[in-house]
């Protein structure tokens, strides 16, 4: 915006000052969210409740819930995929180990699981939104809508998962692996002696 940190700029109106503030608050708690991932989740998860509970009250609105089931595809698709694919292109990065003695290089994902979060938590809130439109609540066979999303789901993970398995890919990295190292010989003799 204009005027934010410009001496010379015209004086902003009050309304484009507070949009500022406002969108500088939700990125501060934004921010501040980051590394709390399990609450983050949880706090999708009610998201997801209470949709799926206005879904039920409502019954209808299948057209909102095919376009979210697609776009939800679509966010698994970049969160399983690799951000190199080492057979097609080649990065001035790390890489996945070609042999047992290369050095361990974790997955890393074209979807890091904050824009995975972030994206997936917006898109429930806006479809839950769309559901109090009735122009939305578009009349169709929900049977149809429901193989298809089937077949698009199986196809698509199908062939994440491939990719995932002929590249050896560790999925979820629980911490950093710690070693305990050897045991000295007087530490051992001592305990059974004991």
């Amino acid at each position: 915006m204009e005027g934010f940190g410009d001496e010379n700029a015209s004086v902003v109106s009050p309304v484009a000052r507070w949009e500022h503030d406002a969108w500088r608050m939700y990125r501060f708690y934004l921010d501040k969210a980051t590394p709390h991932a399990v609450y983050r989740w949880i706090g999708t998860l009610v998201i997801v409740a209470v949709y799926c509970s206005r879904l039920y009250y409502v019954r209808g609105f299948y057209i909102i819930v095919y376009g979210l089931g697609v776009y939800i595809v679509n966010l698994l698709s970049g969160f399983l995929s690799l951000l190199v694919d080492p057979e097609h292109e080649h990065a001035d990065g790390p890489l996945l180990p070609t042999s047992c003695s290369d050095e361990f290089k974790p997955l890393i994902r074209r979807l890091p699981e904050f824009k995975f979060w972030y994206s997936f938590t917006r898109a429930f809130i806006i479809a839950f939104a769309m559901t109090f439109f009735p122009v939305f609540d578009v009349p169709v066979v929900w049977s149809v809508l429901l193989c298809s999303w089937t077949l698009l789901f199986v196809v698509t993970m199908g062939c994440e998962i491939r990719n995932l398995i002929r590249y050896k890919c560790i999925l979820f990295n629980i911490g950093k692996q710690r070693y305990s190292g050897k045991k000295s010989p007087a530490s051992t003799n001592v305990s059974c002696m004991a």
